[in-house]
């Protein structure tokens, strides 16, 4: 069973990683990068030379290429003291013509080009565009000068798994600091230093706290060990997929809060997710200067809100727990009153279920739980359980018919088996054949399901949240595929494989458990 597990898990990892391939082919290479643009409010008002550069700024954003502005190397000179500051002044501004440069701007830009160029970039020289015939320049119209380069599939998928887990270090902070370096505390500043809550900070770190404890489940938390699915650009921007679909919604939980500067304020700032913004303090705002004494000022907020994924979950397991309940014994049901009248309902339910499109019966169910009264729109400021009943319903009837299909027809085919015949000759009762073959063997495919249903949860459900505006992770992938947002894309495509191949794995690991006679250790004959 062991070596079974191993294989399947590294073929596994393999299959994950060629399907998350060919999702970052499809996006990065077949699609055409413009449609980013569609829906971006700020194209259409830069002009000229500015548009270009800011096509190239949101490329690199999205992670199509490699951009690098001309000013950008020149300042990495000056922080590697090859130049001085003076030197960049003056080399930074370059003619409209090449032939119009001095001496000292035409050596900087050669050697950019010259470097540029010998790594695979292509170096690209915008020439001013003038206003009229004065000398002035248009808006945007300013010369410029950079190099790119498209990321290779391959590359790029190496940079993604390699940058998959991030642990936070004091080294993070470039900086000169104070104090760099751990601590630890039996007394969390952020209750004042009064309530014994044990907690490792961080100075130098990404995160000030890196393990801390609080009243929320499960009491014990960190921020030492990232999931980094890649950043967000429709749905948070800048904020990691990961992070999006697990922070909290709706409306603010306020509470006093004794910040490090030692002054209470009643507000939402959750200070256990304090992180490092370089110059915030001095730069800050005279509340932040108040409240901080460092420049771990960047802070979420409590919210009273579930998470994306915890809508999801919440609405997807009361859904597949309602269809085992509903489904097994009513497919049992059926195989035993075969051709019955209740039988005949049955399949006539599952017909329906089957034939009607899912978009078509889920619309059927909003129309008739709104006549109802029922919430047909989730509402995150004003939460109530009825928001959950119709998309639970829609999420559970497809599963129930589904159970209910494959149950009778194992049964069915147990019940005409060979051996069945011999228990009956053997002098076992009908209920101890029902129990103890046809009923063990039927369930068997049944039970492999449930780890794929329970992790399914999580995944969430695309038609159902888009139709019942649920706040869930099925609802932000639609979003993020109409909004081109690849890195959400390529994110959650990584997220669902892993939840599958899992699923398989605890479906095969659970069906073994519940039936000895299956082995994956011994070879076909």
């Amino acid at each position: 069973m062991t070596k079974y597990l191993i294989n399947r898990i590294l073929r596994s990892i393999c299959s994950v990683i060629i399907v998350v391939g060919i999702v970052m082919l499809m996006v990065y290479s077949a699609l055409d990068r413009n449609l980013i643009f569609a829906a971006d409010p700020n194209y259409s008002h830069v002009k000229s030379n500015a548009k270009e550069v800011y096509m190239m700024q949101q490329w690199e954003k999205y992670g199509y290429l490699d951009y690098v502005p001309y000013a950008d190397y020149l300042r990495e000179l000056v922080r590697d003291d090859e130049i001085t500051q003076e030197t960049y002044d003056a080399v930074v501004r370059f003619s409209n013509e090449p032939d119009q440069d001095s001496a000292e701007v035409a050596e900087y830009v050669a050697k950019f080009t010259q470097e540029y160029e010998s790594q695979g970039y292509t170096v690209v020289r915008l020439n001013a565009v003038m206003r009229g015939n004065t000398k002035r320049y248009q808006d945007g119209g300013e010369p410029r000068l950079y190099a790119y380069k498209n990321i290779p599939v391959l590359m790029r998928l190496v940079n993604y798994f390699t940058g998959l887990i991030s642990v936070d270090n004091v080294n993070y902070v470039q900086e000169d600091i104070e104090n760099r370096g751990l601590t630890f505390t039996w007394f969390d500043p952020v209750y004042g230093g009064e309530k014994f809550s044990p907690a490792i900070m961080g100075n130098g770190t990404q995160y000030k706290y890196l393990v801390y404890c609080d009243d929320t489940f499960p009491y014990i938390h960190q921020n030492l060990v990232k999931i980094n699915l890649g950043l967000s650009y429709s749905i948070r921007q800048g904020i990691d997929v990961f992070t999006t679909m697990t922070e909290t919604q709706g409306s603010y939980i306020y509470s006093t809060v004794t910040y490090p500067s030692g002054v209470e304020q009643s507000s939402a700032d959750d200070l256990h997710s304090a992180a490092y913004s370089a110059g915030s303090l001095a730069s800050g705002t005279p509340v932040v200067k108040a409240n901080y004494v460092d420049d771990y000022t960047n802070v979420s907020t409590n919210k009273g809100g579930q998470s994306r994924i915890g809508y999801s979950f919440t609405m997807g397991i009361i859904a597949v727990i309602l269809s085992y309940v509903l489904a097994i014994p009513l497919g049992i049901t059926m195989a035993l009153r075969k051709e019955k009248l209740l039988d005949k309902l049955g399949t006539l339910y599952i017909v329906f279920i089957t034939a009607v499109p899912s978009l078509a019966y889920i619309f059927l169910f909003k129309s008739l739980g709104g006549a109802f009264g029922l919430p047909t729109t989730f509402d995150m400021e004003k939460p109530t359980w009825l928001m959950y009943v119709l998309p639970i319903i829609s999420l559970a009837l497809p599963s129930i018919a589904n159970l209910m299909k494959w149950l009778r027809r194992y049964m069915i085919d147990q019940m005409n088996s060979d051996y069945v015949k011999f228990a009956r000759s053997g002098g076992l009762s009908e209920r101890q054949i029902f129990t103890k073959h046809i009923l063990k063997n039927a369930i068997i495919p049944i039970i492999h399901g449930i780890p794929a249903s329970v992790l399914g949860a999580l995944t969430g459900a695309i038609i159902t949240e888009r139709v019942y505006v649920v706040p869930g992770v099925g609802n932000m992938l639609t979003r993020a595929i109409n909004a081109f947002d690849n890195g959400v894309i390529v994110g959650m495509v990584l997220f669902y494989a892993v939840l599958t191949v899992t699923s398989i794995i605890l479906g095969d690991v659970l069906m073994s458990l519940i039936d000895p006679r299956i082995s994956f250790t011994s070879k076909a004959r």
